[in-house]
């Protein structure tokens, strides 16, 4: 079954892409040191999140960003620490989108929050397993999917397998280094 997970996932978003699919029309390439992710979001379920999304790649905002949190078997985070662990300067939060028919599934990105639910700003996370505990139903306000890893898992899941440690107030840090060199839309 996870093996079938592993080849459908980015086969449905690349279906989706390839039929035109205009909700999965936009993508944004991670140049990593460890390899591209490339991401395909969806702007009519998550048109505020994908939008911000989107502004802070064309800011330039990612770029010589690290994945400062790595968990195997739940997700890689990214978006808001420089290597020396200095974290970036955000715009202001925009309002959660979760429960917008998007779950969190091996292979979606979504975004990284506190606990208040209208927090996210530029951190995101990629999901390496099924999360579906992170989707919002009653009692819970859920994390915000906004798009799907169609191309580069393969790095997604090499990075979810470097050894981590603790730095600081930092836990599950990858001890080698893994930064966004470059974050670009693509059409």
């Amino acid at each position: 079954m996870k093996l079938l997970q592993k080849l459908l996932v980015p086969t449905l978003a690349a279906v989706l892409l390839a039929a035109g699919t205009a909700a999965w029309a936009q993508k944004v390439r991670l140049a990593t040191s460890e390899g591209d992710i490339v991401l395909a979001l969806d702007a009519e379920k998550a048109p505020k999140t994908t939008a911000n999304f989107l502004q802070y790649v064309r800011d330039g905002h990612y770029n010589g960003l690290i994945f400062h949190r790595v968990i195997n078997g739940f997700m890689v985070q990214g978006g808001g620490y420089k290597a020396d662990m200095s974290e970036k300067p955000t715009r202001k939060p925009i309002v959660l989108e979760a429960g917008n028919g998007l779950s969190n599934v091996r292979g979606t990105i979504a975004m990284a929050r506190t606990s208040d639910p209208n927090s996210a700003t530029a951190q995101f996370f990629i999901n390496v397993a099924d999360n579906v505990r992170l989707d919002k139903a009653e009692g819970r306000d859920g994390y915000a999917v906004f798009g799907q890893v169609v191309e580069g898992m393969d790095v997604v899941d090499k990075i979810k397998e470097m050894p981590t440690r603790a730095a600081g107030m930092h836990q599950n840090l990858p001890v080698t280094t893994v930064t966004i060199r470059k974050a670009t839309v693509e059409k």
